[in-house]
């Protein structure tokens, strides 16, 4: 379990990476979205990744790397937007945006420990369509929980899903870097 969370270490770094870098150009514009629509931008991104993955072909050069990213990058928003205080500014300082994301990438991180360790890094043996697939599955179950103002009877909040999503995103860059590493070797 080492090498996984290396390999995560690496594939969080990248996602804070862009984070950070849209930030200084953009500052935290993604405050004005409630967290609707961020699940809705999550759905585009993912549903893209699955149309690329059954046509096997794409029309715009940015590959499917850059929308786990964004996956990732989005939920780690929404899990934000959910914390922050109704009264919190639109526009966050930079760099307590980027702590605010660290500790939301380090929660998430120690729950895919935790469940790796009982599930046995099954999702190694996964197909990454598959990984696509579970991300469309948790963000269907978002916009559901959303049309239901936020209530559930026996499910997990939405807290749980957008983590979900970041792990999967997660295992689905790990995976892309080793087939890349493979290709070279």
């Amino acid at each position: 379990m080492s090498k996984t969370n290396t390999q995560y270490d690496v594939a969080a770094n990248k996602c804070l990476e862009v984070f950070t870098k849209k930030t200084k150009d953009y500052g935290t514009a993604w405050r004005i979205l409630r967290t609707s629509s961020l699940t809705d931008q999550l759905f585009i991104k993912a549903s893209r990744i699955r149309s690329i993955e059954e046509k096997k072909e794409q029309m715009i050069e940015e590959g499917v790397e850059s929308e786990y990213i964004g996956l990732i990058n989005y939920s780690a928003m929404a899990l934000m937007q959910i914390k922050l205080d109704a009264e919190a500014p639109m526009e966050l300082d930079p760099t307590f945006a980027e702590r605010l994301y660290k500790e939301e990438i380090q929660s998430t991180k120690e729950l895919m420990l935790a469940k790796n360790h009982d599930y046995g890094e099954a999702w190694r043996d996964m197909r990454r369509s598959s990984l696509t697939d579970l991300i469309l599955m948790k963000i269907l179950r978002l916009k559901q929980i959303e049309d239901n103002d936020g209530k559930v009877i026996i499910s997990e909040g939405p807290e749980g899903s957008y983590r979900d999503i970041i792990n999967y995103a997660m295992f689905a860059l790990i995976k892309i870097e080793e087939s890349k590493n493979q290709a070279l070797a």
